[in-house]
């Protein structure tokens, strides 16, 4: 099974050695240009969960002001409901590019280098201190070329804590009174749907010249061979710990408020 996958991720990649895509979402589109040149298994990787639909009606999951906002881990399917976009084996890290504002990057497990699969994050200002030594560096394998307009708006919302992987959703036309309810009269809180998420209703590939990113001119991560930092997270975990393939944002807004 498992040389099957590799098979099948080979032969996608195969079809469609791609350095443009654009991200297609309800607060409009972020085009990004991918470096398949210098991080090759990365954007090979990237490119299998495009190809295979993958991020297709997947959300914006985790905003964390100033730093990134973070995509690749779940499906909305028009209901309550958010399923775990299923995963393949992880992708070696390939450090060469520092993290700063306008590049995309790959998330991954705390303690674990090698781990990054289908999450990836977008970084709102110069993170290098933070993650270019942290955790064996975190892997820039792209440069947003237009639409970082976009990203600033998504990263402008609201978030609000639905609890794990969701403790900093970002959420548009959605108030703290939607999320509390009113207890005292009996009204529910108000689960999010797609008014409120932020959808990315696909991930395109516009050109598969691999030679695209030939005029930019990435910086290098210098800081990885320097004393790593401790390994915080800092919001760029690949969010796996709530541990199930599909949970009702309803069920989390309603276990909250009894514990209240």
């Amino acid at each position: 099974m498992k040389h099957l996958i590799i098979l099948t991720l080979s032969a996608l990649c195969l079809n469609s050695h791609a350095t443009i895509v654009e991200i297609v979402t309800n607060k409009g589109t972020i085009e990004v240009n991918l470096f398949d040149n210098t991080t090759e298994d990365t954007v090979d990787n990237f490119l299998y969960y495009v190809n295979s639909g993958s991020y297709t009606d997947s959300i914006v999951h985790r905003s964390v002001p100033g730093f990134i906002i973070q995509s690749g881990g779940y499906n909305y399917d028009g209901t309550s409901t958010l399923q775990s976009i299923p995963t393949v084996d992880p992708v070696l890290n390939e450090p060469e590019y520092s993290n700063l504002r306008g590049t995309i990057a790959m998330a991954k497990v705390s303690g674990n280098q090698n781990s990054a699969t289908s999450q990836w994050f977008i970084n709102l200002e110069d993170n290098s201190e933070a993650l270019d030594p942290q955790n064996g560096g975190f892997t820039v394998f792209g440069q947003i070329t237009s639409g970082m307009e976009v990203v600033d708006a998504i990263a402008a919302l609201p978030t609000f804590n639905f609890q794990g992987a969701l403790s900093e959703l970002p959420l548009d036309n959605y108030t703290e009174d939607d999320y509390n309810g009113d207890p005292d009269n009996d009204i529910d809180p108000t689960t999010p749907d797609s008014s409120n998420l932020v959808l990315i209703y696909a991930i395109n590939v516009t050109d598969a010249s691999e030679d695209t990113a030939d005029g930019l001119s990435p910086t290098e991560n210098t800081l990885i061979d320097s004393v790593e930092v401790p390994d915080n997270n800092n919001g760029y975990e690949s969010s796996g710990s709530i541990g199930i393939s599909g949970f009702l944002l309803g069920l989390l807004l309603l276990s909250r408020r009894r514990r209240v």
